[in-house]
């Protein structure tokens, strides 16, 4: 039998602070999709190629810190919507270059940040110590709710992996 949350108040803080970073995520794609009609994960998306132009997909699942599939299904919507170039490297045919258009350069200026980042950059501010028990512990409790084989795709998109 497991105990009520109020017998064990640390997992009632834990359990608080995820709901907030999950609801604070959620809301930031939301209003992204209300506002801009750009979810959130295309926003983060548009955001890292206006910093610099990515080489290939896995190049740009590499700075998402998401799978490959599910860059490829963010990137092709983007791409449709004319807001992203997909072009085939001079150097190397079988390379796909990656750039915002002037479409999503516009759209950027009426964007903030996107909430991805500012989680990212949250997470890269901890010691070192810090984020590696915080990552040691999430994949604990990821194994422990018999989570490990879901797909790691964005968060709130509806065509992650």
């Amino acid at each position: 039998m497991t105990l009520p949350v109020a017998e064990d108040p640390q997992v009632g803080e834990a359990l608080t602070a995820l709901r907030r970073i999950v609801h604070s995520l959620h809301r930031a794609s939301r209003s992204a999709e209300r506002t801009h009609g750009v979810s959130g994960a295309q926003l983060f998306v548009l955001q890292l190629l206006a910093e610099a132009p990515a080489n290939s997909l896995n190049a740009l699942a590499e700075r998402t810190l998401t799978h490959q599939s599910s860059v490829s299904v963010v990137v092709s919507r983007l791409v449709a919507r004319g807001l992203v170039e997909r072009t085939r490297s001079a150097e190397d045919g079988r390379c796909i270059q990656l750039r915002l258009s002037s479409a999503g350069e516009d759209l950027l200026t009426r964007t903030p940040a996107a909430m991805q980042l500012r989680l990212i950059e949250a997470l890269r501010a901890l010691p070192r110590r810090d984020l590696r028990a915080l990552a040691g512990t999430l994949g604990d409790v990821v194994h422990a709710m018999g989570a490990g084989a879901e797909p790691a795709g964005f968060m709130f998109d509806d065509g992650e992996g």
